[in-house]
């Protein structure tokens, strides 16, 4: 054979395989399975306590799917984020469950050894340790620059004041029976402590750690939001079926908004938005979440949202509400442009309370 068609031969040869080798690697792109989906691109996660199966639910709002059950401790209630959005802290109780006007002659013993703020990481998804707080915690509120905790001890009428820095409590405080809404002024210099049993507002000096009034605001206060300027809050008012609007320097009613007939609906959690122009109100055992315009204390609408429907929370840019509802084991997600419930996200354990978290 001659050198050139030795070459030519060759040339072919080579031609062929590369020829096969394109013809076999197309043919396996069109049989190779589907790709896996890409992971959420959600800026936020929800977190949701569940009181009754000392647990957390992590939501993607993306899916509204429940993407992790964290175990907590007992009685996961009150929930709120560390300023610098690393942490979530929760209060954890081992007094067992029980409603108004239960005779606790009856109940089984409190587990003491439960009592504390447990501490979430939220890089690493779990809890890695509880803070002791005092007894029976309930709930609490975080200085803007982290260092200091306030909370309130349910059953010994009075509120911890917590250093972060040091992990310990750094001194207690009587604030009434059944203290549990607890809520620092925009400009830290107050802290208002809210008292079921008294229905009244404790208000503390932060730079000296001491209760320097306490003042009447209706019955069965639990929750407080500041407006911006520290000047006025709202409070709800359970037992009235209203909420009461506070001059927060002169400590005196301003106004109070009524909501419904009393023993109906009854007040729980209050909410402002970011630019404080609306107020949200949950309402227990009324089923709704009622909207407010804060500026001329009017209600707007009310949305029915779920069985008595505790903690809410808005997500980051103000357009979506979260309702935890727990007799009903869900999570309402409202649609604030529509006022409309958009989805119902099925949980477990009785939900309690709602932050909605950036990441």
């Amino acid at each position: 054979m001659s050198r050139s068609h030795s070459k030519e031969t060759e040339v072919t040869t080579r031609k062929y395989a590369l020829l096969t080798a394109g013809l076999t690697i197309l043919l396996a792109g069109c049989t190779r399975p589907p790709a896996a989906p890409e992971p959420s691109s959600s800026a936020y996660r929800i977190y949701v306590t569940n009181e009754a199966s000392g647990d957390m639910s992590v939501i993607d709002p993306a899916t509204m799917n429940v993407i992790a059950t964290v175990p907590l401790g007992k009685r996961p209630r009150g929930i709120h984020a560390s300023p610098d959005r690393k942490t979530i802290y929760v209060a954890l109780s081992g007094s067992p469950i029980a409603g108004p006007g239960v005779d606790e002659s009856t109940l089984p013993p409190p587990d003491k050894s439960a009592d504390g703020i447990g501490v979430f990481d939220v890089k690493q998804n779990k809890l890695v340790r509880v803070l002791h707080s005092g007894s029976d915690p309930e709930n609490f509120d975080i200085s803007k620059d982290g260092k200091r905790m306030y909370v309130s001890n349910e059953d010994v009428a009075g509120i911890s004041v917590v250093d972060l820095e040091t992990e310990k409590a750094i001194a207690t405080l009587p604030t009434g029976e059944e203290p549990e809404g607890v809520r620092i002024s925009p400009d830290g210099k107050w802290v208002f402590v809210t008292s079921e049993e008294a229905g009244t507002l404790a208000v503390v000096d932060t730079t000296t750690n001491k209760v320097v009034d306490s003042f009447k605001v209706g019955r069965r206060p639990r929750s407080i939001a500041f407006l911006p300027d520290s000047a006025t809050a709202w409070v709800n008012a359970e037992n009235d079926g209203a909420v009461v609007l506070v001059d927060a320097v002169k400590h005196k009613i301003v106004d109070t908004v009524q909501l419904g007939e009393r023993g109906v609906v009854k007040p729980m959690a209050v909410l402002l938005s970011p630019d404080a122009k609306t107020l949200y109100v949950s309402s227990g055992r009324g089923k709704k979440v009622f909207i407010l315009d804060a500026a001329n204390r009017k209600v707007e609408a009310s949305i029915e949202v779920g069985q008595r429907p505790w903690g809410i929370a808005l997500s980051p840019d103000g357009k979506t509400l979260f309702s935890a509802n727990g007799p009903s084991n869900d999570l309402s997600v409202v649609d604030l442009a529509t006022r409309t419930v958009s989805r119902k996200v099925k949980l477990t354990g009785s939900p309690w309370g709602v932050v909605a978290l950036e990441q």
